[in-house]
């Protein structure tokens, strides 16, 4: 390949999914145990969730090992008392639900003496603490509510799921040292390499690298916009979504 000739990644820009198979669909079989992808759904919502809600209530003041507790605890329930039947897809976003949830959770739990030991019987939701302990640790220690730490943590939480699933398909296409060159140049990334230093180091001229980069940065918002469609109630809430994320990651 000459250098002034632009390389492709081989990785298609994926499509916006039909709504009929959203998340808002996971999140409902969540709340149907007799669901056989009760399990999986569940996983998924754990995984998005699981450390928006850890911040929050470390936010407000619990210690780590209480927050993993309560976090634990919540989901344990969640799974348990099958209350995510209640999630309206027509009723607002569903993290504000979940929040909302979480909210009642806490608010029940301080009025009692909170007896059950960690684990308690209940169903186990693996729950990283260290690794959640220490993303809090680089949260902004500014006058963030922890409402706002909650939506930060979503935002930053679903970026990264995007910038995984980006690294999959280079990994899948056999360029993941590619993409190990060009990850720089996505959004939130803060250690930006110069054009001249990545050009180089993959043969190609400057305006190559640029060419492939715009084939990248498209790859990237078809996916975010895939992952935001995945939280909305119509395709039409897709774009205010994301205006509304790129808010929250400017605070």
């Amino acid at each position: 390949m000459h250098a002034n000739q632009p390389a492709t990644t081989e990785t298609s820009v994926p499509q916006t999914p039909v709504f009929a198979t959203t998340r808002w669909s996971v999140v409902l079989r969540a709340g149907d145990d007799q669901s056989p992808r009760h399990a999986d759904a569940l996983a998924q919502l754990c995984e998005i969730y699981w450390y928006p809600l850890y911040a929050f209530v470390r936010r407000q003041g619990a210690g780590p090992h209480d927050a993993q507790d309560l976090t634990q605890e919540f989901f344990a329930r969640l799974l348990e008392h099958n209350f995510l039947d209640r999630a309206d897809p027509n009723r607002g976003k569903f993290r504000w639900f979940l929040l909302g949830s979480f909210k009642h959770f806490l608010s029940h739990q301080r009025e009692r003496d909170r007896a059950v030991k960690r684990g308690g019987g209940k169903a186990h939701i693996s729950l990283d603490e260290m690794a959640a302990e220490k993303r809090y640790e680089l949260e902004p220690s500014s006058n963030l509510t922890p409402e706002k730490l909650y939506e930060r943590a979503w935002a930053t939480t679903l970026l990264a799921r995007v910038r995984q699933q980006l690294r999959e398909h280079f990994r899948e296409a056999g360029k993941l040292d590619r993409f190990e060159q060009l990850q720089s140049f996505l959004p939130g990334d803060y250690e930006k390499r110069p054009y001249s230093e990545v050009a180089a180091n993959l043969s190609l001229s400057e305006g190559a690298l640029r060419v492939e980069l715009h084939r990248l940065r498209a790859t990237y918002r078809a996916l975010l916009r895939t992952e935001i469609a995945h939280t909305v109630s119509t395709p039409t809430e897709i774009d205010e979504e994301l205006r509304h994320l790129i808010d929250v990651m400017q605070d």
